[in-house]
């Protein structure tokens, strides 16, 4: 059945917005192909081999770009460089007849072939897998954490390129029509050289444009028209609950547990705690288990340090701790990682007493409890009755009062007469007003920069403002170096945020300083920074507002996110 569904996932990818960066590539190499003249008719065999070879590509991008990645300690979107690059190349082998042959002379030697233009069309269809990037459902959401954790089995390999089959069938269509368009249309046959010479440029067009990401705002503007069939092929309780057995967890109830529903429901057995790295907050560090708990109502709360999410969270998971475990209520901290240095314990440990976090803490580095509770979300919930079993689930901020109400019920449950203390009063710091999305600076994530200039990963590059900031984006000037999951400061860096918040939060590390000026009239402010990454306030304000931020930063400071409230 996942087979089947993977194939219709891969169906809807293929006609969904994400794919309209690669259309004009994948129609004018199926038109323009380097042999065309006016006596060689076009070859069918050559939008096949496109699609072939985007198939064959995506599908190892999928399993095993993880595993190449790590083994060669490279840049986590070097693979897809090596496709725009190889997309460059095979355009200028348009334009330059002989460096197309250079190209495609390789596989002619693996296959003992003469050079063809469906060999041409392969390579286009490889580089083309390497920046194909449809839109993530359920479906390829599941084979790209299996990747990931490096959990590829004969079955997630065959639902991987069954997902790929069925995302390049629209784009077979659209190669085929460009070769049946010059195959008919006699002007453009006697002109074939021109024709080349277009599809070359074309190809290196996109090939640019997908790099800088020029062509964002196009897949933004479009609707999402495929949302609502993709829900309907890969959103039941069903295939959720298959894809979540593909990855090892729970299947049942659990997977398919209301969120925030406002009385106690039955969701399955608790999971265990699984491939936890560390415990801290412990008697001795030692484990603790759902079953030694067995009797006690247990909150699950999965959290991070540097969310801010979380943070906001984490005073009331700290209240209910303090005012309800002499009465039977256990809190236990799973803390899985968002972020490389979040997966040092020491961080971990120095953090959880800043923030005052006294209960045990779990540290997942290894994502096995995550991925026994098939959660997706910081901070998460799961409150467990006396049983073990699962009787709430709440992902995200708020709601607080009805989760206190839930643990005060099954507190009575398992101690039927206990006179429990009056519930918590903390506020609520949950935001009401529409805020900037959270805003990641490294290039993993860094969809938010707004600039002119390519970041190269890893690599010091020269930063220009442009000329003006669209609304919930940042732009960068100076010096800096941007690595995957955050950007370094060099010379005369400085960074503009155009924001919506009551308040403004950033992740940052390493050693240095920062002039915040907050663009609202008030005196600007140093921060002064080192140590591990912690998460810094740059902006409060009693009101929701709007303005321009600008940071001065002395060399050497990371920047890692911001967050909003």
């Amino acid at each position: 059945m996942l087979i089947i569904i993977a194939f219709a996932a891969g169906l809807i990818a293929g006609i969904s917005p994400c794919i309209l960066p690669v259309l004009p590539v994948v129609f004018m190499a199926g038109a323009a192909s380097p042999e065309a003249s006016t006596s060689v008719a076009h070859d069918w065999r050559r939008p096949i081999a496109i699609v072939v070879g985007l198939v064959v590509s995506f599908s190892l991008l999928i399993l095993a770009g993880s595993v190449i990645i790590s083994s060669l300690h490279l840049p986590q979107s070097s693979l897809k460089y090596l496709g725009v690059g190889l997309l460059i190349v095979v355009g200028l082998g348009y334009l330059v007849p002989w460096i197309g042959h250079v190209v495609e002379r390789p596989f002619a030697r693996i296959t003992g072939w003469q050079p063809t233009s469906s060999q041409g069309g392969f390579v286009v269809g490889l580089a083309l897998g390497l920046v194909f990037f449809p839109c993530a459902g359920p479906v390829l959401s599941t084979i790209i954490v299996l990747g990931n954790t490096h959990h590829i089995s004969l079955e997630t390999g065959l639902i991987t390129v069954m997902f790929g089959v069925g995302a390049a069938v629209p784009l077979l269509f659209v190669a085929l029509a460009g070769e049946r368009l010059v195959g008919r249309v006699r002007t453009l046959r006697q002109h074939a050289a021109l024709l080349r010479r277009v599809g070359g440029v074309v190809l290196i067009v996109m090939a640019i444009g997908i790099t800088t990401s020029s062509f964002d705002f196009l897949q933004r503007a479009v609707p999402g028209y495929t949302s609502a069939l993709q829900k309907s092929i890969e959103g039941s309780s069903s295939v959720r609950q298959q894809l979540n057995n593909l990855k090892g967890g729970p299947t049942g109830s659990l997977t398919s547990c209301p969120s925030a529903d406002a009385s106690l429901v039955s969701c399955g057995a608790a999971p265990d705690f699984h491939a936890v790295t560390a415990w801290l907050n412990t008697p001795g560090d030692q484990p603790l288990s759902i079953g030694q708990l067995r009797g006690k109502v247990v909150l699950v709360d999965f959290w991070t340090y540097s969310c801010i999410n979380c943070q906001r969270t984490l005073p009331h998971v700290e209240a209910w701790y303090r005012r309800y475990a002499a009465d039977g209520l256990v809190v236990v901290g799973v803390h899985t990682p968002e972020f490389a240095f979040e997966h040092i314990v020491g961080n971990v440990k120095a953090s959880a007493a800043t923030l005052g976090v006294k209960y045990p803490i779990a540290v997942d580095n290894n994502y096995g409890t995550w991925n026994a509770y098939a959660n997706n979300y910081w901070p998460a919930e799961y409150l467990v009755d006396a049983k073990g079993v699962v009787r709430h689930v709440e992902f995200g901020e708020g709601n607080y009062p009805l989760t206190e109400h839930l643990i005060r019920t099954l507190l009575t449950a398992a101690q039927p007469g206990i006179k429990l203390p009056p519930p918590t009063s903390v506020a609520d710091l949950t935001p009401t007003e529409a805020v900037n999305p959270e805003t990641y600076v490294g290039y993993s994530r860094g969809q938010y920069l707004d600039s002119a200039v390519t970041p190269v990963p890893n690599v010091a590059t020269t930063f220009q403002f442009p000329s003006s900031l669209p609304s919930a984006s940042f732009g960068l000037s100076g010096v800096w170096t941007v690595h995957g999951e955050e950007a370094t400061s060099g010379h005369d860096a400085v960074l503009e945020l155009n924001y919506q918040a009551r308040h403004i939060y950033l992740v940052m590390g390493g050693s240095g300083t920062v002039r915040v000026s907050a663009g609202n009239g008030t005196a600007p402010t140093v921060l002064h920074v080192g140590g591990v990454p912690t998460l810094y306030t740059l902006f409060s304000a009693p009101t929701s507002s709007t303005g321009t931020m600008v940071l001065h930063f002395t060399p050497g400071v990371k920047v890692f996110v911001f967050t909003f409230g």
